[in-house]
């Protein structure tokens, strides 16, 4: 046996001199990566008392995003009104941030939508023309009289709305995404102005008229970057609107609210009541939920199950999963123990899919050329923001009482409805997964029974390949849990699939060579087996040799060199088997390297399959060697020099006789790279300066470079 075993690594060693060399560098004069200070001459205005503009070098061309500016406890209406000469906002603002430290329950676990905001606004760009068609007129005699039992303050109020109204009616077309950008901050300025005016009545109807641009969705692929710029405008917690003059406890109730302020809070929501259409009512009265604190003890969560029961009737399935995500935030920013609305909204989530299908998606959908699996990315931000409210600080109860029901429903029920509750339980565990955190012993038995569900539902996909890297990344999740049965399952239903793939498939309309894609899969498939431990019924090795089996039972193309490559690829993943320390590891996951602790037996094994395979290769290279196969038998046998060099233990007389064959055969007709060649022989000599590699510095001497003259 001449390959007795792999050469010895030790890879730490190996990091630290891949290293680039540390150099002491003088600072004291001009170096061209040395911090450079810009000093800005021109006076920024924004600061000034009584000036509401600011300087064109500070100004920005997308509008405040109001989901992230609550975090900084301050809100776009009370934050314009700073700029203005009001007298009682600095007292508001304080007042506001005093209740949201005493409030908020949302800690620094929870990632903010302002991490969201400039990725989604990347994300979803157009390069089709927008539009803004801004009404700010309205039909008086379709408004009802308000009802007698109305105090005339409350109804002279409400015909000061419907007064306002009455104007002109705006409509920009044919603008591009920045020039669209740019008019929604125009509109932003003009809200700046109108609270700052103390026109208040006038900044709603601005924030009314832009919240009917959410319902718009004309192009359709440009929307969650219109909801994100647009939200700005709407979210408009307005605690200066209902703060009395004499500061509240810091834990106030209703009944610490005096009836001016109550009125006052009052009023707005009877305006907010007058708003005819479903969208713009739904934000601007989400908006102001905090304020209900000032009427009743029971009126957030009251208020917050009405709104989610209004969104229903919101048709667009895009534009009312986007007002779920915005409910959402607004609910986990006043009162995040209120999880029943984050629920209900989950679920109506779900149900709403089902419209995806309905004829007037599809006929929209149609009209703009979108593809359903562009359509469906859509969605994607304001379902990873509605999970991530639902999830936090949520899973332990559900995943007790889930663990049960799997268990009860496999025993007692049907198919369908064990397909039911796994489902459900899938969708739970993408939720948890959504919480950057530790799994317990709970949630592993969740991704066993995540892991059954896609198990069962893998073989039902039409792309071999898709369930060919399904398996194995369902195989991989299974190890980062610890669920070893359920990933071994997966990588031999991996293995068992291989025979299936067809010689051709079907890309772009046109038959491709399949073998690209299967060498590719292959190597994966060996990475992941490093770290796979030994089933203890299954014998050493036993998926290697699986896969290995399955690779010469393939019925590969003519004149193919692939199966011989795959051969090539394992070497390395067995060299690294016989390691004392593996390269990686998965925590909390026993690989062989603990299993077998570096037995003789085991190394014996690996050494045996290492023969097997490079016999396998010599013999293909023999054969190419009688055929015109010349240029393949010098590309194979410097892949397998390559290998033996970087893993095998070259002090073997008789491996390393073996290597330098095969860098002489791979150069005897001239078809091997000169460039490549000759730094791979640097290379050598620059290793054999090692100690612990000297033993290189014989076999340099008998590697020759020969050209195709």
């Amino acid at each position: 046996m001449i390959y007795k075993h792999s050469r010895a690594r030790k890879y730490e060693g190996e990091l630290q001199m891949c290293r680039l060399e540390v150099s002491a560098v003088d600072f004291s004069d001009y170096h061209p990566l040395k911090a450079i200070t810009v000093t800005d001459s021109k006076a920024r205005r924004s600061g000034r008392k009584g000036s509401t503009s600011s300087s064109s070098s500070s100004s920005s061309s997308v509008a405040l995003d109001p989901l992230s500016s609550m975090l900084d406890g301050t809100d776009p209406l009370s934050l314009f009104a700073a700029a203005s000469e009001t007298p009682t906002l600095p007292h508001s603002i304080s007042l506001g941030r005093k209740r949201r430290e005493k409030e908020e329950e949302v800690g620094s676990d929870f990632e903010p939508w302002s991490s969201k905001r400039g990725e989604i606004l990347s994300r979803f760009t157009t390069t089709e023309k927008l539009s803004i068609n801004l009404f700010m007129g309205s039909d008086k005699s379709k408004a009802s009289s308000p009802s007698s039992a109305v105090s005339e303050k409350v109804r002279t109020r409400l015909e000061e709305l419907d007064d306002l109204e009455e104007g002109s009616q705006r409509e920009l077309l044919n603008l591009s995404q920045q020039d669209y950008v740019n008019r929604i901050e125009e509109l932003n300025q003009s809200l700046k102005e109108a609270w700052g005016s103390d026109q208040k009545v006038k900044a709603l109807k601005i924030v009314i008229q832009c919240s009917k641009l959410l319902s718009d969705t004309s192009v359709i692929q440009f929307y969650p970057s219109k909801f994100v710029l647009i939200s700005s405008l709407v979210y408009d917690r307005i605690w200066s609107i209902c703060a009395d003059p004499h500061p509240l406890p810091e834990s106030f109730s209703a009944d610490d609210v005096n009836d001016t302020a109550k009125e006052t809070c009052l009023n707005w929501f009877f305006k907010i009541a007058s708003i005819r259409e479903l969208v713009p009512r739904l934000y601007v009265e989400a908006a102001l939920l905090k304020c209900n604190r000032f009427l009743t003890k029971s009126g957030i969560q009251e208020t917050l199950q009405r709104l989610t029961a209004m969104i229903r009737g919101i048709g667009d399935p895009l534009v009312a999963v986007y007002a779920r995500a915005y409910l959402c935030r607004v609910g986990m920013e006043v009162a995040p123990h209120l999880k029943d609305s984050l629920n209900k909204n989950f679920f109506d989530l779900l149900a709403s899919f089902r419209q995806i299908h309905g004829e007037s998606v599809q006929n929209q959908l149609v009209q703009q050329r979108v593809e359903i699996p562009i359509y469906l990315t859509l969605y994607s931000p304001a379902i990873h923001w509605i999970l991530q409210c639902v999830a936090y600080r949520a899973p332990e109860d559900y995943i007790n009482c889930a663990e049960i029901w799997v268990e009860f429903t496999c025993r007692h029920f049907t198919k369908r409805e064990v397909n039911t509750v796994l489902t459900v339980n899938q969708l739970a565990m993408e939720t948890r997964c959504v919480m950057k955190g530790n799994h317990s012993r709970k949630t592993a038995s969740f991704v066993r029974a995540c892991a059954a569900y896609s198990f069962i539902t893998i073989p039902s996909l039409t792309s071999i390949f898709s369930r060919l890297n399904l398996y194995l990344l369902s195989g991989q999740v299974a190890l980062a849990n610890q669920c070893l049965s359920q990933a071994d399952a997966f990588l031999k239903a991996a293995v068992s699939l291989l025979p299936e793939v067809p010689r051709t498939i079907s890309i772009e309309g046109k038959q491709r060579s399949s073998e690209p894609f299967l060498l590719d899969f292959i190597n994966n498939f060996l990475s992941t087996l490093l770290v796979v431990p030994d089933h203890p019924e299954q014998g050493v090795l036993y998926l290697v040799r699986g896969l290995l089996n399955m690779v010469q039972d393939y019925t590969w193309e003519d004149n193919s060199d692939a199966k011989i490559r795959v051969y090539i690829s394992a070497l390395p993943l067995l060299a690294a088997m016989s390691q004392e320390s593996y390269l990686y590891t998965i925590p909390k996951v026993d690989s062989n390297e603990t299993l077998y602790g570096g037995d003789p037996k085991f190394i014996a094994e690996i050494n045996k399959l290492c023969e097997t395979l490079i016999a396998q290769v010599l013999d293909h290279l023999k054969g190419l060697g009688r055929d015109e196969g010349v240029r393949r038998q010098g590309s194979l046998a410097f892949s397998l020099f390559g290998c033996l060099l970087a893993h095998g233990d070259l002090r073997n007389n008789k491996l390393n006789q073996l290597a330098v064959n095969l860098w002489n055969l791979s150069h005897k007709h001239g078809f091997c790279d000169t460039r490549t060649s000759v730094r791979t022989l640097e290379y050598i000599k620059h290793q054999a300066q090692l100690a612990d590699l000297s033993h290189l510095s014989d076999m340099t001497a008998r590697l020759s470079l020969q050209s195709r003259a």
